[in-house]
């Protein structure tokens, strides 16, 4: 429980360290899901604790926050490592993130907006290019909007929610298996066939493209 002061109000100093360790779990783990820090490294707490500016004693609660969601596990007097994720622990993420989104695009086919539509498609267009050029970073972070995108306009908070614990996970996913160029391209022609459904509002065929889409590790 938070100490109040005589005023009966939670000490300012409470309440920066309160969003600093927000800030830092925010943080670690996204380095996480880049692959800054990839599967079975060790966490470099001493580098931490001087990137961010913060204690020993803050980090390892962020760690415990981490461990929580799945994302690290603690080692007992030796510290931390980023979890593992097998080929079988992936495959069964992207079967449960591909039911999560086949409802998510029958749900947006009904609700989204002529902006949010347009907005997929200049997301798509890019994604194109992307392809083109070889550029992987940049295709899967459209690929990435895309997908967040068509949650979104689900207007499902709860779906919303649950997507989000899942997809982080899924993110690392692609340091575990690698996309072979074959995949890459039969990946591109059903995102086209997504924007298509969209665009008609057939969230029967979308839901199937994106069920069939994550199955496939797209």
């Amino acid at each position: 429980m938070q100490k109040e002061d005589g005023d009966g109000k939670v000490p300012a100093d409470t309440v920066y360290e309160g969003a600093r360790y927000v800030d830092v779990v925010s943080r670690i783990r996204e380095m996480i899901i880049d692959g800054d820090l990839p599967p079975g490294s060790r966490i470099p707490e001493k580098e931490l604790c001087a990137k961010f500016g913060i204690s020993r004693t803050p980090l390892r609660e962020a760690l415990k926050m981490l461990s929580a969601e799945g994302h690290i596990v603690l080692l007992p007097n030796r510290g931390a490592r980023v979890v593992d994720l097998t080929p079988q622990e992936v495959a069964e993420l992207y079967e449960v993130t591909g039911a999560l989104e086949a409802l998510a695009g029958e749900l947006a086919c009904e609700r989204i907006t002529p902006e949010e539509l347009e907005e997929i498609r200049a997301h798509h267009e890019r994604m194109v290019a992307c392809f083109e050029q070889e550029d992987m970073k940049g295709y899967y972070a459209c690929n990435r909007a895309i997908h967040e995108r068509i949650m979104a306009a689900s207007r499902n908070s709860e779906l919303i929610a649950l997507y989000s614990t899942v997809n982080a996970r899924i993110r690392r996913a692609r340091f575990v298996i690698a996309m072979p160029r074959g995949r890459w391209s039969e990946a591109m022609a059903e995102h086209e066939g997504m924007v298509n459904a969209l665009v008609r509002k057939d969230g029967v065929t979308l839901g199937r493209i994106l069920r069939m889409h994550l199955r496939h590790k797209g």
